[in-house]
């Protein structure tokens, strides 16, 4: 990721600032203050997180919880934005009085489609700041060459289990009592 910091007296930016900017369809992130501008993705990595988006939107209507993608943001730190491929937030998320609303607090569950130019950075510093926010339960990394799942999950104790699901492997999520088919989150049509 380039930071973006054209100028030398480039000072940090807060989240509200950060969120009221216009990229001109650039997307970008921000990091401890800094603004980071990322690239786009390719087909499989859009096909797999419309599959999740998808999949999810259907199977938790009427549950209170919603799949929301990449546009919206999840803080993870005091002076940091993530946009996730897909989040989803419960506690009826879409109630009235949210519709305008640019964060929502805590994500219930985070997925993170794999790159191969930022797999190595969303596992270890992505996967950190969401392991901070005391609300998300899940958070799943798709490795979209290997169709592998890893999955991170708090548990009762307030620690963290992080396992490389085995291949074809359905993804079972506790935290909203559902499981995605394998197939479904790699299908191809």
């Amino acid at each position: 990721m380039t930071a973006l910091r054209l100028d030398p007296a480039y000072r940090r930016v807060e989240v509200d600032e950060f969120l009221a900017m216009d990229f001109g369809g650039a997307r970008a992130e921000l990091e401890d203050g800094l603004i980071y501008m990322m690239a786009g993705g390719n087909e499989v990595h859009a096909r797999i997180a419309m599959n999740l988006a998808t999949y999810l939107h259907t199977q938790l209507r009427g549950t209170g919880c919603r799949p929301y993608g990449s546009d919206f943001a999840t803080r993870t730190g005091e002076r940091s934005i993530r946009f996730p491929d897909l989040s989803i937030y419960c506690n009826a998320p879409s109630a009235p009085g949210n519709e305008r609303k640019q964060l929502l607090g805590d994500p219930q569950v985070v997925f993170e489609v794999l790159s191969p130019s930022t797999s190595s950075y969303d596992q270890k510093v992505k996967l950190e700041e969401y392991r901070e926010l005391e609300g998300t339960r899940e958070i799943v990394l798709v490795d979209p060459i290997d169709e592998r799942i890893r999955l991170v999950r708090r548990t009762p104790s307030g620690g963290w289990t992080d396992d490389w699901l085995p291949n074809g492997t359905d993804l079972q999520i506790p935290s909203l009592n559902l499981t995605i088919p394998h197939d479904e989150i790699f299908a191809r049509d």
